[in-house]
């Protein structure tokens, strides 16, 4: 039988299970990070125990002519979804313990309805302890698929190198906490005769016409980020491909398309144009100054071309030494804390960050983690690019300086 998983995809899986798929949380999450905390849901983890407390309230405080049977029975289906083999056997067993003794608290006779309720928690506790197998099967086929997942993302999206053409960089990815499908999101950056040239993006949909999609358009901007002078005609190249990927799927273009920046860096890393096709605006970060770099006129996703044309607009700005462009997808903005309020990153960025782009984006993924609980609704992509600061002793980086918009 031919396998389902190549071997060189089964090697990244397991590069990542074992290196690198739980560097996020152990930073983000339980590692360290002040302020974190437990998700609500962990709380459900003592359902099982407060039963069995109301249980034996109820047997040992309450008038002898109600039961605590009905209680007790419940206490271990309860626990089957939401503890261990062992923890569900536990509780079966103290369930059983606790009418023991209400019996002979009471001195009663041993009647049909104590058997019934007896052989009641018995059945139920084996009952609940094969539910609780079957739950730990899917749980763990569904970790294993978000692994794979994961690993098949960052296998499509290699971690860039700390330095690309004279500029410092950083990139991190996290997938859904509740998705086993892999995302569409996508970044890119190259050093080419043309200068810098810097991708993020965001495919709609999950799974495999995603990554192909993805795999795609990260082509395409490979080749013409080389061989192509203008960053409009960059973008007309990979709006091309978005077209002809959308007519590989039958021709359903309004349902296939992806929002994207594409900018560039000029080899002096002064000048900064960015071309926004319906993707949440970049950041620029200098001076403990945060600018949205709005684009200055609207554009539609790669592939909806059919839909309106309204040419490629790029928009220039001036990027001062020691200034960090921060780059991500609508799963940062669209993350929403336990009262439905969306993620802002600019408060964050406002204040002050560890120096470089790793420490700008590990600050924005801790706040991210505080804001949420630590549950993300959708896949989180974020790519910051810095410009040196400049060499002249006592010369703060970007001190007092607005990123300019240029004509």
């Amino acid at each position: 039988m031919r396998p389902l998983i190549s071997p060189g995809l089964a090697d990244a899986w397991r590069r990542v299970r074992d290196q690198g798929a739980t560097r996020w949380a152990d930073r983000a999450g339980g590692g360290g990070v002040p302020g974190w905390h437990r998700p609500w849901w962990e709380w459900f983890r003592w359902l099982p125990a407060a039963v069995l407390l109301a249980g034996a309230v109820v047997g040992f405080v309450l008038p002898a002519w109600i039961s605590a049977f009905p209680l007790l029975a419940a206490a271990p289906a309860i626990a089957a979804p939401l503890l261990s083999l062992t923890g569900t056997l536990a509780t079966g067993g103290c369930a059983l313990l606790i009418g023991i003794v209400e019996f002979r608290l009471h001195g009663r006779e041993f009647e049909t309805a104590y058997a019934v309720g007896f052989t009641s928690i018995v059945l139920l506790t084996v009952v609940a302890a094969a539910i609780n197998r079957v739950a730990a099967s899917d749980r763990r086929k569904l970790s294993t698929a978000r692994e794979l997942a994961e690993a098949v993302q960052r296998a499509v999206l290699p971690e860039p190198p700390p330095r690309v053409g004279g500029a410092a960089v950083a990139a991190r990815y996290q997938a859904a906490s509740r998705e086993a499908a892999v995302g569409g999101d996508f970044y890119a950056i190259h050093h080419t005769p043309y200068g810098l040239r810097i991708l993020i993006g965001d495919v709609r949909g999950k799974g495999l016409d995603a990554v192909r999609t993805v795999n795609g358009l990260l082509g395409a901007f490979q080749a013409a980020s080389t061989h192509l002078r203008d960053l409009r005609e960059v973008v007309g190249r990979l709006e091309e491909r978005a077209e002809g990927l959308g007519a590989d799927d039958g021709g359903a273009m309004s349902e296939s398309f992806a929002t994207a920046v594409v900018a560039e860096l000029d080899d002096g890393l002064d000048v900064l144009r960015v071309a926004n096709r319906g993707h949440p605006a970049p950041l620029l970060v200098s001076g403990g100054r945060v600018r949205t770099l709005a684009p200055g006129a609207a554009s539609l996703p790669l592939g909806l071309a059919t839909v309106g044309d309204f040419g490629v607009p790029v928009d220039a700005y001036r990027m001062p030494p020691g200034a960090t462009l921060v780059l991500y997808t609508d799963g940062v903005t669209e993350a929403r804390d336990r009262n439905g309020t969306f993620y802002d990153p600019v408060p964050r960025l406002s204040r002050p960050t560890p120096p470089g782009p790793d420490g700008v984006l590990d600050a924005i993924r801790e706040d991210l983690q505080r804001h949420t609980g630590g549950s993300l609704r959708d896949d989180v992509a974020l790519l910051a690019v810095s410009r040196p600061p400049p060499e002249a002793p006592g010369t703060a980086a970007g001190e007092g300086v607005v990123p300019e918009r240029l004509g």
